[in-house]
């Protein structure tokens, strides 16, 4: 079974993105529409303090009749982040996602964050995992 590293590995894009938390939202809508990317990893230093989403965004912002501009990233992201580790399978990844309803998942090595991966890569891994296992089997049958 695929893991988180080797996700990561494979990703076209593996930069992390990340945002302070007195960022405005504005700042950080603005960084997620410009690099194609659905959530930041809030930080503060070498800390992982928070997750935003564009969900978190859309939702709360007008909910809560805010501006963006005048609210801070503190103000709406996701305090209590559920993070993986590397060598975390994909299989582990989603279930997680499933049972929390989450989206993004912070990779985290030595409470270091080292990576993010998306439910979209994760599905895209497991793809090119069942790929490989129909591949095999046509060979052994072949065979």
């Amino acid at each position: 079974m695929t893991n988180v590293a080797h996700v990561i590995q494979k990703k076209q894009n593996s930069s992390i993105y990340t945002i302070a938390p007195d960022a405005s939202i504005t700042e950080a809508v603005t960084l997620m529409a410009n690099k194609d990317i659905g959530a930041l990893v809030v930080t503060e230093g070498n800390h992982v303090v928070g997750i935003l989403s564009e969900r978190d965004c859309a939702r709360k912002i007008i909910m809560r009749d805010l501006s963006a501009d005048s609210t801070q990233v503190c103000e709406l992201m996701t305090l209590a982040v559920i993070s993986v580790r590397l060598n975390n399978t994909v299989e582990e990844c989603l279930k997680l996602m499933t049972d929390r309803h989450l989206r993004h998942l912070p990779v985290l090595e030595n409470d270091l964050l080292v990576g993010l991966v998306a439910i979209g890569d994760l599905v895209k891994a497991t793809i090119e995992d069942q790929h490989d296992l129909i591949q095999q089997l046509q060979h052994y049958i072949s065979h």
